[in-house]
């Protein structure tokens, strides 16, 4: 196999900004492209799949996996809990899969510092609205929300939006299809460093002694 391990691609976004369609696609346009399924204590929305979009489950089972030690970050955001399991992401980068990671700011830097020391190739990636009256329109669009909380989501883009420079990229999300090629190539340029590539493979293929 030419590459070691696979790379970890964390996304994030305020909410509304389109971080989760833009994930949705990569996977269909990119092979041996994995999908972190995240826990949450949230309702399934309209169309969402357990097991597929989220692990959906209530407080209590979440706690439970805190206690064990079983998320490498869990957050508290809009009333809910997010996590992300740790045994399930180093399964998939071990075995030389790239993996998506669709998360809050909260845990971006939580995510970066432990598998950095891991020694995981951490790739994180933000993705920002062409404006704030263009997020309005998109969360008010959704007819998923009620006017309080897409309020308390606008209040809280601002200070996610702030986290941008913690980021390696930032991609505008004005244009879908623009927005989704430049995720495309930070993703192909990541797969093609050098620290990726098996020495083993280079000296068997190219450098073997006839």
């Amino acid at each position: 196999m030419r590459q070691k391990k696979g790379n970890l691609f964390v996304i994030s976004a305020p909410s509304g900004a389109g971080k989760t369609t833009l994930c949705q696609k990569l996977r269909e346009v990119i092979p041996d492209l994995k999908f972190s399924v995240s826990y949450t204590t949230r309702k399934p929305r309209t169309g969402e799949i357990d097991g597929v979009h989220y692990i959906f489950m209530d407080e209590d089972e979440f706690r439970a996996m805190i206690a064990d030690g079983e998320f490498v970050e869990w957050a508290q955001v809009h009333g809910n809990f997010y996590g992300t399991s740790k045994k399930r992401i180093e399964d998939m980068i071990n075995g030389g899969f790239d993996v998506i990671l669709d998360i809050d700011v909260q845990g971006g830097r939580q995510i970066r510092e432990h598998f950095s020391a891991n020694n995981i190739n951490n790739i994180l990636i933000f993705v920002l609205p062409p404006s704030m009256d263009t997020l309005k329109k998109r969360l008010k669009g959704r007819m998923s929300d009620s006017d309080e909380v897409i309020k308390k989501r606008l209040k809280n883009a601002t200070e996610e939006i702030r986290e941008y420079k913690n980021y390696d990229y930032v991609i505008i999300n004005d244009v879908f299809e623009d927005a989704l090629k430049e995720m495309v190539a930070i993703i192909i340029a990541e797969r093609a460093r050098t620290l990726k590539i098996e020495e083993g493979w280079v000296e068997e293929t190219f450098l073997k002694p006839e």
